[in-house]
């Protein structure tokens, strides 16, 4: 740490899978921060304040106060574990040092979550759960391709020796796809089809720092619920709504500029 007091973390973020990824990273660290629960159904992600921490309006995104005694914010779930690795992880408890192999190898994973998991994942939750219709094209295209970006982590995970995805320990390319792999009933994956991956998840699920920040900023239900076909469907009609409203909303305002 630098003669600044740091750090001063301020996370906004929702229960997602990539808000939860931001949360986990700094309670494995044992970072002191400060939670602003950000309101999607309400539209809070788009209000002019905090556009003006992530213009692109979504969440997690972060300020904090940098090596210059100055604010500076971070969007985008993988920038954002780069951040607290490089300014925060000099003991390399969630990453490696830069140059080795180990590092950008986690940055392979850490990229192929990013570009790969998360948005055909995204993807199979819209169409399975909030899309006004059912369009059975869309739910077997990124279901289906789930399904094989799961393979190609269950394969690699086989010749793991430590159970993580890099190295011999937990790297930010575990926490990035953690809330993924967890909500993989919501998206119509049968994790049982991957067992590596399944012991993964379980591996990663018993580690105090996943476990306490996984529930940031409310509890994070959604293996439950994906079992609830009943509360499923209740929690999918009311998140298809504000969905739907925000989709029309953003439509609107295009047609504005």
């Amino acid at each position: 740490m630098s003669a600044v007091n740091r750090p001063d973390i301020t996370l906004y973020t929702a229960q997602t899978p990539n808000g939860i990824k931001i949360s986990i990273a700094l309670e494995e660290l044992g970072l002191p921060y400060k939670v602003e629960h950000i309101n999607l159904a309400k539209n809070v992600q788009k209000e002019d304040w905090f556009l003006e921490i992530n213009p692109n309006g979504r969440i997690p995104a972060i300020t904090d106060t940098f090596m210059d005694g100055q604010k500076i914010r971070l969007f985008e779930s993988g920038s954002i574990l780069q951040y607290l690795a490089e300014q925060y992880d000099k003991d390399y408890k969630i990453s490696y040092p830069r140059g080795t192999r180990e590092y950008y190898e986690t940055n392979n994973w850490l990229f192929f979550q990013n570009a790969g998991v998360g948005p055909m994942q995204g993807q199979a939750n819209h169409f399975n759960r909030y899309a006004p219709e059912r369009i059975e094209y869309g739910v077997k295209r990124y279901s289906n391709e789930t399904r094989r970006l799961y393979s190609v982590l269950d394969k690699h995970l086989s010749t793991s020796k430590s159970g993580y995805l890099v190295g011999d320990h937990v790297s930010i390319a575990d926490i990035s796809h953690y809330g993924w792999i967890a909500a993989a009933g919501w998206a119509g994956v049968d994790i049982d089809e991957f067992p590596h991956l399944k012991e993964w998840e379980e591996k990663m699920a018993k580690r105090p720092g996943v476990d306490k920040g996984q529930h940031v900023p409310t509890r994070n239900t959604i293996k439950d619920l994906a079992k609830d076909k009943a509360a499923a469907e209740k929690v999918a009609a009311e998140a298809k709504a504000w969905i739907q409203k925000g989709m029309t909303d953003e439509a609107a305002k295009r047609d504005k500029i």
